[in-house]
């Protein structure tokens, strides 16, 4: 499976509007600032280059104010331009930035152990995300040690991959989750976004839900790649960001029948031992395993 290009499953970024700070109501908000922020997002895992009309049009944003914010991150030391390409890519400055907040998150450290005993058991490639305006941004990613070696290795999703909340079933997961008025919220952005496919997507949204409701996750069981399957739950933390956890793998050993008994309830009891670590945390200082 290629990230970059099942639907779903790769960079969410297009020429939809990636931010809503054209709409923002409060007078506080900094427009330059939300267009310089979007633009360092703009940046997908598959595309290290970028020229100043591509970013743009990203962006929603005019290539003169564009051209204008790269040449200020530039000086900052948050993008570089190369003259023989005309194109920009981001640095390791943006890297840093983005490791400081990786590394301090309590709840990823406690998660990567069993995020790799569930990948190494169920031999599936196991996610963590947690959303970023209309888009799911994968934080951890693990898979089973011998799955390179394999003739038909796991599928494996590559931390910074951005998926789209209403198209992937880790969006499904998170959206199913989050309190009404954020939910209605992001209905409403997402709608804007997907124009004429939202009465679709929103049947699919709501089957979804519905089943996270019901059951604790949802699946997609190949529905944009005959051979890949997905078992997504919501992971949520009382002070922290909504984040949510998938098995990705060959939907010829994920099947309904085997996520139904074995892979689903096994996730949820990942996310349970999680949500358990970050309450106690919350309230002692310290994390339990």
């Amino acid at each position: 499976m290629s990230p970059g290009l099942t639907p779903g499953f790769g960079a969410a970024m297009n020429d939809d509007e990636p931010a809503d700070f054209h709409r923002e109501p409060s007078g506080s908000f900094i427009a330059p600032l939300g267009r310089a922020l979007a633009i360092l997002s703009s940046f997908p895992p598959q595309e290290r280059w970028l020229a100043v009309s591509d970013i743009a049009l990203r962006t929603r944003t005019p290539v003169s104010t564009a051209a204008r914010l790269l040449k200020s991150l530039a000086v900052l030391g948050y993008v570089r331009h190369c003259e023989q390409r005309r194109k920009y890519r981001l640095t390791a400055a943006v890297l840093s930035l983005g490791y400081a907040a990786n590394t301090n998150t309590v709840i990823q450290q406690a998660a990567l152990g069993g995020m790799r005993a569930l990948a190494q058991e169920g031999g599936v490639c196991v996610v963590l995300g947690s959303r970023d305006r209309l888009d799911v941004v994968v934080l951890e990613s693990c898979r089973a040690e011998n799955s390179q070696r394999a003739a038909a290795p796991d599928p494996a999703i590559p931390v910074g991959t951005r998926l789209s909340l209403a198209e992937s079933p880790m969006g499904w997961a998170l959206l199913a989750a989050l309190p009404k008025l954020e939910h209605q919220y992001l209905l409403d952005s997402l709608e804007r976004r997907q124009k004429r496919e939202w009465p679709r997507v929103r049947r699919r949204l709501s089957e979804a839900i519905f089943q996270v409701h019901e059951k604790g996750f949802c699946t997609s069981l190949s529905e944009w790649d005959s051979e890949i399957s997905v078992v997504a739950a919501p992971l949520m933390v009382q002070g922290r960001a909504p984040m949510a956890v998938a098995c990705i793998g060959h939907s010829a050993k994920m099947t309904r029948a085997s996520i139904e008994r074995n892979l689903g309830p096994r996730l949820i009891g990942l996310v349970e031992g999680l949500q358990e670590a970050g309450f106690l945390e919350e309230h002692d200082g310290h994390v339990r395993y």
